[in-house]
C-alpha cells in the first residue's frame, strides 16, 4: 500500500511527512478544542474554521471520523475567553487551536501541558508565549500573523494610496493588542521618510473609538493604520464607516476591512494560516511536541484596493499600485 504523505516547508526546503498513523485509522478518535476570538456570526468565522477543517481533512483528519472539534467563540470578550479557556481544558483534549494574543494569553492562564498551536498572533516572543521562535520550549507554538517591520509597510501603502497625507494615527486597543506601541515605533522611525507626523490612537470602547477619529480628523491632511488587533476586528465596520464619515484614507491589516468598504487592506491571507495550523496539528497528534515545532511566518500576503471607496475619497490609485494589487474591488 501506497504511504500517504503531506509536504511542508521549513527552512524553505520540501519535506514529506508521513500521514498519521491515527488518522489513518477511523478507530483512533481523538479531540481538538478551538478557541476564536471572534463572535461564531462574524463574516470571517465560517471561512476560517472551513480552512482548517480542510487543512484537516487533507491530513487524513475528518470531524466524526477520527477526530472530534469542539469551538468556542469569544466574540471579543475578556471574560468569555476566561470562561471558555477554562471549559476546554476541562475537556482534557489532545490540543487546542487558538487565534489572537488575548485568547492564548487565557489559555496559558488554564494550562500548561495541553498543547496549544496559535494563529494570528503577533509577539509571541513578547508575550511570554514562547522562549523564542525556533525552539519554543514549552506547550505552545504556532504561526505569525505579521512582523513589526509592518508598521512601515502600512506607512508606505497608505503614501502611495493618499499622498496627500500628512497626519497618521495608528488606531489599536493596547488591551488586546499590547504589541502597538512595537508597531508605532517601527512607524514613527519610518515617518520622516515620507514625511508623515504618525500618532497613536489608543482606544478601548466605542466611544473612545468615535472620540478618538473624530478629534484626530479636525485638523487636514489625516489618515488611518487600523493595526491587526482583535477590537478592530470586532469593530471593523464601525471603523471603516468613521473613516468615511470624517474622510480619512485608511489602511487595514486583512481583506475583510477592504470588503467591508475600507480603502485599502495590506496584509495576510489568514484563512491561509489556518489551513497551515492543520499541519502542526497533525504533527503533535502524531507525537511530536510544540516544545520542538518552531513558530512559522505568514507566507502568503494580499494586496487589496476598494475603488469605490478610493473615488468616494477624491483619490486616484497609481496604476503601478492596482498592477500589484491582489484583488481590486468595484
Amino acid at each position: 500500500m501506497r504511504r500517504r504523505e503531506f509536504i511542508t516547508l521549513i527552512g524553505g526546503a520540501a519535506v514529506a511527512w508521513p500521514l498519521s498513523a491515527r488518522a489513518q485509522h477511523p478507530s483512533a478518535m481523538r479531540r481538538i478544542g478551538v478557541l476564536m476570538g471572534i463572535a461564531e456570526n462574524d463574516t470571517d468565522a465560517k471561512p476560517r474554521a472551513t480552512a482548517f477543517e480542510h487543512g484537516l481533512q487533507e491530513l487524513g483528519w475528518t470531524e466524526g471520523r477520527n477526530v472530534r472539534i469542539e469551538y468556542r467563540w469569544a466574540a471579543a470578550d475578556f471574560e468569555r475567553m476566561r470562561a471558555y479557556a477554562a471549559e476546554l481544558v476541562a475537556l482534557a483534549p489532545d490540543l487546542i487551536l487558538a487565534n489572537s494574543t488575548p485568547v492564548v494569553a487565557a489559555l496559558q492562564q488554564a494550562t500548561r501541558d495541553i498543547p496549544i498551536v496559535f494563529v494570528n498572533v503577533v509577539d509571541p516572543v513578547g508575550s511570554g508565549f514562547v522562549a523564542n521562535l525556533a525552539r519554543p520550549g514549552g506547550n505552545i507554538t504556532g504561526f505569525l500573523i505579521f512582523e513589526f517591520s509592518m508598521g512601515g509597510k502600512w506607512l508606505e501603502t497608505l503614501k502611495q494610496v493618499a499622498p496627500r497625507v500628512k497626519r497618521v494615527a495608528m488606531i489599536f486597543n493596547p488591551q488586546t493588542a499590547p504589541f502597538g506601541e512595537s508597531f508605532a515605533r517601527v512607524a514613527e522611525a519610518a515617518a520622516p521618510a515620507f514625511a508623515v507626523e504618525m500618532v497613536s490612537a489608543m482606544v478601548r470602547d466605542s466611544a473612545e473609538l468615535d472620540g478618538a477619529v473624530a478629534s484626530f480628523a479636525g485638523k487636514p491632511d489625516g489618515g488611518l493604520i487600523v493595526l491587526p488587533d482583535l477590537f478592530n476586528t470586532d469593530h471593523r465596520d464601525t471603523i471603516v464607516a468613521l473613516a468615511a464619515r470624517h474622510r480619512l484614507p485608511a489602511v487595514y491589516p486583512f481583506r475583510y476591512f477592504a470588503a467591508s468598504g475600507g480603502l485599502v487592506s495590506d496584509g495576510v491571507d489568514g484563512n491561509d494560516l489556518f489551513r497551515r495550523s492543520a499541519s502542526y496539528v497533525d504533527r503533535i497528534l502524531n507525537g511530536e511536541k510544540p516544545a520542538d515545532l518552531p513558530v512559522q511566518a505568514p507566507s502568503k500576503y494580499e494586496l487589496v484596493i476598494n475603488l469605490k471607496t478610493a473615488k468616494a475619497l477624491g483619490l486616484t490609485v497609481p496604476l503601478p499600485v492596482l498592477a500589484r494589487a491582489d484583488e481590486v474591488i468595484e
